[in-house]
């Protein structure tokens, strides 16, 4: 095959670059930008919901929830338009058209659609979490029972966990992505020392952090140092682990805003309770309607839409801003099919592809 290759190389042929063919189709409007990056996302997907999702968005569901919303924009814009372009007529064209009422359509349409698309973005990117809390209290354990297998060593001994460990498991449909970290401790082992330092920046790059302790000490000093340096904006749940030692039936406590969950890694006590909450925290709604595989440019470009009509909401009284934000309303709505996208973001997007398609 390599020779095949070669020989047509030596004849004129040239490989074909990242995402050549699925840009070409873009290109020859056989598909839209969201269609195109949705084979990307199918080649990508890592569950079978995400690859569900990433179907639909290639048949040109998501595409078509996008150009009804740029449809109703556009009639909005025609009446608004009309009255800047014909101030003199009597007719009051805002006030016939309900302005008022299509601009707040508009508005609860695209909150649905970024609900959805904000659900497919998790089934795309998951969840990154990471198990954090002294040594020995479980957090290997927790990582191998989570994983289905023996993918860490457990001993008593401390530090023997020395580097971050990762597995990505599935929960609904939602990639779980683990890192099981080295125990937080003061230690005069230079290795063990790096192992916690690295620690400390995969808590920081966390979306949610797992505190674990042991059930039957509970909250030590330790531990309560560890949870002041816990970064303040990564949402994160404390597991007191070993509740079969401290004689205490798996359940939930919430105080404070703080979720508690006590549970067994050994055991799987807690366990289901355990990715109950983890899907709460991500936002994931099990069954919602119109789940679009999205990615953040997307979300980005929904949320953008979404505060330009809300400032439109405000500034009806000013015909000329009114009609302003619309247009950059539409203009960012249009960002998402590639209607408006400019030709450096499209190599950005192309160049992620795999060789060829």
């Amino acid at each position: 095959m390599q020779m095949l290759v070669r020989r047509c190389l030596e004849l004129g042929a040239r490989l074909a670059e990242p995402g050549e063919f699925t840009r070409r189709a873009f290109l020859n409007d056989k598909l839209d930008l969201a269609q195109a990056e949705a084979v990307a996302d199918l080649i990508e997907a890592s569950t079978d919901a995400a690859a569900r999702s990433a179907i639909r968005s290639l048949s040109g569901e998501f595409s078509r929830a996008v150009l009804g919303l740029v449809e109703q924009l556009i009639s909005l814009r025609l009446l608004v338009e009309g009255t800047l372009d014909f101030p003199e007529e009597e007719i009051n064209f805002l006030q016939q058209g309900d302005v008022a009422g299509q601009l707040g359509g508009l508005i609860a349409a695209i909150d649905r659609l970024l609900s959805g698309a904000r659900q497919g973005s998790l089934l795309r990117n998951g969840l990154h979490v990471v198990l954090a809390g002294q040594p020995n209290v479980g957090k290997s354990s927790l990582l191998n029972r989570l994983a289905g297998e023996e993918r860490a060593i457990v001993t008593p001994v401390p530090g023997t966990t020395r580097d971050a460990l990762r597995e990505t498991i599935q929960v609904q449909g939602i990639p779980l992505h683990i890192v099981d970290t080295a125990g937080l401790r003061e230690s005069e082992d230079e290795i063990e020392r790096l192992g916690i330092a690295r620690s400390w920046r995969e808590i920081e790059r966390a979306d949610v952090v797992l505190h674990m302790l042991d059930a039957r000490e509970g909250m030590t000093g330790a531990d309560r140092a560890i949870a002041t340096r816990l970064p303040g904006d990564v949402e994160r749940i404390v597991l007191l682990n070993k509740s079969d030692l401290a004689g205490r039936a798996p359940g939930r406590e919430s105080s404070g805003g703080q979720v508690a969950l006590w549970i067994s890694a050994k055991n799987g006590d807690g366990m289901a309770q355990l990715e109950e909450e983890l899907l709460r925290v991500a936002g994931w709604h099990p069954g919602a309607e119109g789940v679009f595989l999205a990615r953040e440019r997307h979300l980005q470009a929904l949320q953008d839409a979404r505060d330009h009509l809300l400032l439109a909401e405000a500034r009806q009284r000013q015909l000329e801003l009114f009609a302003e934000e619309l247009r950059l309303a539409q203009e960012s709505l249009g960002s998402v099919t590639g209607e408006f996208t400019p030709d450096d973001l499209l190599g950005e997007i192309f160049s992620r592809f795999c060789i060829g398609k």
